[in-house]
């Protein structure tokens, strides 16, 4: 009597894999909502100008690429990361150089920008290289810049040693090069049409081609290390061949890594499903839509620092006032720790205390600053339209 096999438990070892499908009419109105909310930030970006857009795409990029390293536990550098997207965007920024964080930057900007390139197997491993410039992921050597060739099972296992959890298991790696021919080979025949972004209905859609791409990518997963950031940039590639533009303006992974468990809980779902593959879609267009409309938030308050620089070209300030100004704008609302006061003025600008005073009284006067807080806890914080929303600012002119 002939033994039965065993029930497949991954979807890459169904007969009919990689065959990918999904219900069209299911997703229809997700689709629609994601194309309302990226025809919205479209229109948005376009009414900023290309000064402005540039200063989004630059945000953007930097809080991607935190991001997308974030997803897999890597804390990158702020400042670090800054520097090498200036670099990138030809900003000219000075700044802390790190080799591992301008080969994720470069294979960010490689994925948008030559977005019209086809995609084969040598760019993938020089994006897989410039990943692990120095051949090593942490202290482990590992294989860079080519597909996976070791024995072992490829599994994706979390929890301590001895107590692990085994999410998933991948194809062997004898299976990673015919694997990556078939999917290479789809992903360069279904581009999008140019023009063809507004398409009604799914088959076509190019953010469920995206959503597919990701799926079928992670997968296979074809590489020892690194496999989630390249596929991250598939998405990236992907949704610039949709819109057919170069500029960076969704922020999907940010949303990604928002939502980080249920994506982990999606993506696993989906490698443990059928080939009917609907609710990842469902989920992932779901996510891009939430991802516009972050993306507009960050549109948002690119048009309000543009405003702001506006009002301080007009006043006339130092390049010193300039530079404290810059390094509260970067962080963010909210996000230079304790805000500016006198001595950290000094530090900033090597000027004596009684200067930094001058300074910082004239910015105030000027509304280019507000005061927080009282006594020995009063600080500033940069007066741009919309921050320090939940904070009651006094214009108080004495400085500590």
């Amino acid at each position: 009597m002939a033994r039965k096999s065993p029930s497949p438990i991954y979807i890459w070892q169904r007969p009919r894999w990689p065959r990918l499908t999904f219900n069209a009419q299911v997703l229809t109105a997700d689709l629609q909502t994601a194309r309302l909310q990226q025809g919205q930030l479209l229109g948005q970006a376009e009414a900023i100008g290309l000064t402005g857009l540039q200063e989004v795409s630059r945000d953007l990029w930097v809080g991607e690429a935190m991001a997308t390293a974030a997803i897999e536990g890597q804390l990158l550098d702020l400042e670090a990361v800054r520097s090498s997207v200036g670099r990138q965007l030809g900003l000219e920024e000075a700044g802390p150089r790190n080799h591992h964080i301008d080969g994720l930057v470069d294979v960010m900007r490689d994925a948008v920008e030559g977005y019209g390139e086809a995609l084969d197997e040598d760019r993938l491993c020089r994006w897989h290289s410039a990943l692990f410039p120095g051949g090593t992921s942490g202290v482990r050597r590992m294989a860079v810049g080519r597909y996976r060739d070791h024995e072992d099972p490829m599994q994706i296992v979390s929890g301590r040693p001895g107590r692990e959890v085994v999410h998933y298991v991948a194809p062997p790696s004898s299976q990673v090069p015919a694997e990556m021919t078939r999917f290479l080979s789809w992903f360069n025949g279904s581009r999008p049409v140019p023009g063809a972004m507004g398409t009604p209905g799914a088959a076509g859609n190019g953010i469920a081609r995206a959503a597919v791409a990701h799926l079928w990518f992670e997968t296979i997963h074809p590489f020892e290390d690194g496999n989630g950031r390249l596929g991250r940039a598939l998405v990236d590639m992907a949704i610039a061949q949709d819109v057919g533009s170069s500029t960076r303006l969704f922020s999907l992974s940010h949303q990604l890594l928002d939502a980080r468990a249920a994506y982990h809980e999606a993506l696993n779902s989906a490698q443990r499903g059928s080939l009917d593959v609907t609710a990842w879609v469902q989920w992932f267009t779901q996510a891009f839509a939430a991802s516009c409309v972050n993306s507009r938030a960050v549109v948002k308050q690119a048009m309000a620092k543009a405003a702001f620089w506006q009002r301080a070209a007009i006043d006339g300030i130092t390049p010193r006032q300039r530079k404290v100004l810059k390094r509260l704008i970067d962080a963010g609302d909210g996000g230079f720790l304790g805000g500016m006061t006198a001595d950290k003025y000094c530090k900033l600008t090597g000027v004596s205390k009684a200067t930094a005073t001058r300074d910082l009284a004239q910015l105030l006067q000027l509304g280019l600053l507000i005061v927080e807080g009282v006594g020995k806890a009063t600080h500033y914080a940069v007066n741009v339209e919309g921050w320090n929303a939940t904070r009651e600012a006094s214009h108080s002119p004495s400085l500590r």
